[in-house]
């Protein structure tokens, strides 16, 4: 049989203001059947009103002027397991601290200033001040935990690998494209996942072959996509396109085509496009024309008599990351003396003089540029591609 004490009435002890129950307190009866000017148990179940000063529940505090809510971090909300719909908290992580409510599926932000918050990439609070940053270098998920916001974002393409020369005939490579680049200082994103994928640079070619340097991957992220860069020549073929087109070689003189819109300057809004522009055309035999940059067309070989390799286009510089940084240029077509690489990544030409022999220079890592053709060498590869997205922490 339960144990019960039958009492109408409980009042602390003289000079004592405060009755504690040591465990959980359950009251039947008619409205006001606990009264008291506070009540601090585990647990609190009454059939009637209760009606006190204050009631503490677990971290919970009601009081006759507030409710106080539990206390937590991020990773102590995410911690919870069946979290009920209608959960309140005060989440400590989150600027000063934010309220959030569970409505079954997410937590909310509660109040007109909503908070945001996302994950994904390496991130970076200090390079720019005021301003969160993450940087993909490869593939990856940017994850929006908490809230909506318009966030700045960089997309480049993997820069494509430069041509390779061929003997007999003495017709260098072309330069390899750059890849695509798309600038956005207004995409917007809410809660959700959206998949980052960063390019990989177009390969290497060597003396002698049959192919031009390899194409570069696409980037994206979201609804943008920068493609990657066209292979440039081999001696004797086509120049390829892509999102800057590769450098051309004699006899197919011509430069591929960028399927990037062309007219880009330093830090400006893209097209839905993006920046991209066409490779040089080769200047004759062992002219190899220059890759594409996405700030501008490649480089025509020179001129009968000097014999040089066409430079790269030059590439676009964004401070996005905090400071400026130069992507998406063209690689350097091929032959004494051998282009030279375009501003933002791209790599050089090859030349019989310099060192090492004949090879061409690959693009830089993550910056999209393309890489320099070669000579009786092996010619650069392209550059990876990047994604950037960066917002205002205030």
């Amino acid at each position: 049989m339960t144990s019960k004490i039958v009492v109408n009435n409980i009042e602390a002890d003289a000079g004592v203001s405060t009755v504690t129950f040591a465990g959980d307190i359950s009251v039947t009866g008619s409205a006001g059947a606990l009264s008291a000017t506070s009540v601090t148990a585990t647990s609190v179940t009454s059939s009637g009103a209760v009606t006190a000063g204050s009631i503490t529940v677990g971290n919970t505090l009601i009081n006759s002027t507030s409710i106080g809510i539990g206390t937590t971090t991020t990773a102590g909300r995410n911690a919870g397991v069946g979290t009920a719909v209608g959960t309140m908290i005060f989440n400590s992580s989150l600027g000063s601290g934010v309220v959030q409510v569970f409505n079954g599926s997410s937590w909310v932000d509660i109040g007109a200033n909503e908070y945001f918050e996302a994950t994904g990439g390496t991130e970076d609070t200090s390079s720019r001040p005021g301003y969160k940053v993450h940087t993909f270098t490869g593939d990856g998920t940017f994850t929006v935990t908490s809230g909506s916001k318009s966030v700045e974002v960089l997309v480049v393409g993997g820069g494509a690998g430069g041509g390779s020369g061929y003997n007999p005939g003495g017709n260098e490579g072309g330069g390899g494209g750059a890849g695509a680049l798309l600038y956005d200082s207004g995409f917007s994103v809410s809660s959700g996942s959206y998949p980052v994928t960063v390019g990989a640079g177009g390969n290497s070619v060597t003396h002698p072959t049959s192919s031009n340097g390899g194409n570069g991957s696409n980037s994206s992220f979201g609804s943008l996509t920068g493609t990657g860069g066209g292979g440039g020549a081999r001696a004797n073929n086509t120049a390829s396109p892509g999102g800057c087109g590769g450098g051309g070689s004699h006899p197919n003189t011509g430069g591929g085509t960028g399927t990037g819109d062309s007219g880009g300057t330093n830090g400006s809004s893209s097209p839905p496009a993006g920046w991209g522009n066409d490779g040089g055309p080769a200047g004759g035999a062992s002219r190899g024309g220059g890759g594409g940059g996405a700030g501008g067309v490649g480089a025509t070989g020179t001129g009968p008599g000097t014999n040089g390799g066409g430079p790269g286009g030059a590439g676009l510089t964004y401070t996005i990351s905090g400071s400026p940084v130069g992507y998406a240029g063209g690689g350097g077509g091929a032959f004494a003396p051998g282009g030279g690489p375009g501003p933002g990544g791209g790599g050089a030409g090859a030349y019989p003089g310099g060192s090492p022999v004949a090879d061409g220079t690959a693009g830089d890592t993550n910056t999209g540029g393309g890489g320099g053709a070669g000579n009786a060498g092996v010619s650069g590869a392209g550059g990876s591609g990047i994604v950037i997205i960066a917002y205002p922490t205030a």
